[in-house]
């Protein structure tokens, strides 16, 4: 996990790259590790947005199905979407 700022706020991002076998065990790896670490950071940094960044592959393939979706709004994750290629943001998604 990587603590930055972003703009005024301050964030904490969890990188995932997803280079597993299977992205559903790969995505629930990621969630229930980016859960726990919003429980640690609401106790010790509750000014400090998490969120979780993936690959733009990814994000374009499994982050658009809609059981993923679900578990977007029903956790109310915050995504990061990078370009490995290019290696940028590609989008900040709240």
């Amino acid at each position: 996990m990587l603590a930055a700022q972003k703009d005024n706020q301050k964030i904490a991002v969890e990188v995932k790259s997803f280079l597993g076998d299977s992205t559903i065990s790969e995505f629930h790896q990621a969630l229930g590790q980016l859960l726990n670490y919003r429980l640690v950071l609401r106790r010790q940094e509750p000014e400090r947005v998490l969120y979780l960044a993936v690959p733009l592959d990814i994000y374009e393939s499994f982050f658009k199905l809609e059981f993923t979706q679900i578990a977007i709004a029903d956790y109310q994750l915050k995504i990061i979407v990078y370009n490995i290629d290019q290696e940028v943001i590609s989008q900040w998604i709240n």
